[in-house]
């Protein structure tokens, strides 16, 4: 009786570490790395479908009655399927929209379809540019955000001459310059509120 329970110990100690060895071997870890890059692209995909149908759907909709904007936005299947908190982020997002003057309303809708076409790495830069820039005191952000505007409205090649220049040496320190460095090579555009807003789906 005792040699067969020690048998049955010794086996279940070795299948223990089979079992141990297949959860550390490379094939293992090599597919379990795989298996979270493809969470993260489908993450990424979906993310960037929803980002492509809030614009679409915005256009579609804005010249409705505010009754039936939450009409269609209640039966609309993806925003359905978002999370409760998500949902109501929408509907304030939409209640603000519909205050807005037209002219402003279409330079949303523009910037909203600039970050639709930006690649990730540049998504990326935009919301620690954004990041960087609400860190910043009221009056040097104000500064900033002017230049910006500026700046994006002269062709690439003079954007860094002038950030270059003894003017913007003067008025803005090495680390604000870096900022304008950045944003001037991100195609976005700065709020009209004086505010950088995040991007519209996020």
């Amino acid at each position: 009786m005792f040699g067969l329970k020690s048998n049955a110990a010794k086996m279940a100690i070795a299948t223990t570490g089979l079992v141990l060895a297949l959860a550390v071997s490379p094939g293992a870890a090599q597919n379990r790395r795989a298996e979270k890059r493809e969470q993260r692209k489908e993450a990424r995909q979906h993310a960037q479908a929803q980002g492509r149908h809030a614009g679409q759907w915005l256009r579609r909709y804005k010249d409705l009655p505010p009754d039936q904007q939450q009409k269609a936005l209640e039966g609309d299947p993806q925003f359905r399927s978002l999370p409760p908190e998500r949902q109501e982020r929408y509907r304030e997002r939409l209640q603000r929209f519909n205050g807005l003057p037209p002219q402003q309303q279409e330079r949303i809708l523009q910037r909203m379809e600039t970050w639709e076409h930006l690649t990730a790495d540049q998504k990326l830069q935009a919301r620690q540019l954004y990041s960087q820039l609400k860190a910043l005191p009221p009056e040097r952000r104000q500064r900033l955000q002017t230049a910006i505007r500026d700046l994006r409205a002269m062709p690439p090649d003079q954007r860094q001459q002038i950030i270059e220049s003894d003017r913007f040496k003067n008025q803005f320190s090495p680390q604000e310059r870096d900022l304008l460095n950045s944003a001037s090579r991100l195609p976005l555009a700065p709020a009209e509120n004086g505010q950088n807003e995040p991007a519209p789906e996020e």
